[in-house]
């Protein structure tokens, strides 16, 4: 890990964002004021309408007819999320490229902040920073136009060892910047992946190129909605524990890693962790006087990830809370004080991530 000062490119960089769309029409003017309204760079927009029944595409449409540098594509029928990103992909001709949900913003100046640091680190293939939550009972994020930040930048290989040992995504996905050599290379979104695609292509593109990371301002803002809640309760963890399981497996067995690249070490490694968080989340769920058979599945889904599981202190931990649940009990003063804790815990967690990138 380096940390470096940024360097203002000298050229302006070209960069395509696709927005993909469906059914989220109300959106695409904000979303494309965002883009527009960047500097230092050349931009470039694809909309992509993947046959939406709310009349989004007419929406795009009237947009583009106001700015040559929007084009729109509509499908003729619903291809799904991931088909949709890899045709938006599949059309950039532009030096660096950029994948944006129509529900989500990017951050004034964001553009010009990760293009200025791939230009200055040739071996940087994706750049990303921090993501601000925001909904739509708050308004719009407030868009400061204050530019300071700093550079990490992670050896590929680096930045893969500590996704595989955390056994998870640090990145939401609208904060991140490819160059367009990179993601040619290592190819499109992985169909068979609807729910952890973005996790298991950040793994591919860390296993051929270096990765950025921009500290300070905000890269993208990030729009809450039921539809797309991130924040997810103990009892879809599970659910979300498997996804990312198998987000590593696709990895480390269907993608041709380079020679230098130990892919069995890499699933060993996020195997362990995901049955790690697995059973800390069980124990979590019972600590907090929550469902048994939330407990009972995450347990479950530790054993899936890693069959050593039930051989460590963690499992025999969430054993003898789930037997004093299922007696009746409620969670004794040492439950409640560790939880509190782990809740320190989380706080410290979040800091690091919006410092350096990763938690």
């Amino acid at each position: 890990m380096r940390i470096c000062r940024p360097q203002k490119s000298l050229e302006r960089a070209s960069v395509t964002v696709v927005i993909p769309c469906y059914n989220y029409g109300k959106y695409l003017p904000q979303v494309v004021n965002s883009v527009l309204s960047q500097e230092r760079v050349d931009v470039r927009i694809i909309i992509v309408d993947d046959a939406s029944p709310d009349g989004s595409a007419k929406v795009a449409t009237a947009i583009a007819d106001t700015d040559a540098r929007i084009s729109v594509v509509a499908h003729a029928e619903n291809e799904g999320h991931i088909g949709t990103y890899n045709d938006g992909l599949a059309r950039i001709e532009t030096t660096y490229a950029v994948l944006l949900s129509a529900d989500d913003l990017l951050a004034p100046h964001a553009l010009a902040r990760a293009t200025d640091l791939m230009a200055a680190h040739p071996a940087v293939g994706m750049v990303y920073g921090r993501p601000v939550d925001f909904n739509d009972a708050e308004g719009s994020p407030s868009l400061s136009s204050k530019d300071r930040s700093t550079w990490t930048v992670w050896r590929g290989s680096e930045w893969l060892h500590l996704a595989s040992y955390r056994g998870r995504c640090f990145i939401l996905s609208p904060e991140v910047v490819m160059r367009t050599e990179a993601m040619r290379e290592v190819g499109y979104y992985n169909p068979e992946l609807p729910h952890s695609g973005d996790l298991e292509y950040w793994l591919r593109l860390a296993s051929r190129w270096d990765i950025g990371y921009i500290h300070g301002p905000p890269q993208a803002f990030y729009r809450v909605h039921e539809s797309n809640m991130h924040l997810l309760s103990y009892s879809s963890m599970a659910t979300d524990l498997s996804h990312r399981l198998k987000a590593f497996l696709a990895f480390c067995s269907t993608y041709e890693l380079r020679d230098d690249t130990d892919g069995r070490a890499i699933l060993r490694l996020a195997r362990r962790a995901l049955a790690r968080e697995a059973l800390l989340l069980a124990q979590r769920e019972l600590d907090t006087g929550g469902s048994q058979e939330t407990a009972i599945q995450l347990a479950s889904t530790a054993t899936e990830a890693d069959r050593k599981a039930k051989r460590n202190s963690r499992y025999r931990k969430y054993r003898r809370r789930l037997s004093r649940a299922e007696a009746g009990s409620q969670p004794n003063v040492q439950q409640i004080l560790t939880e509190l804790v782990r809740k320190q815990m989380d706080r410290m967690r979040w800091r690091v991530w919006k410092a350096i990138g990763i938690s």
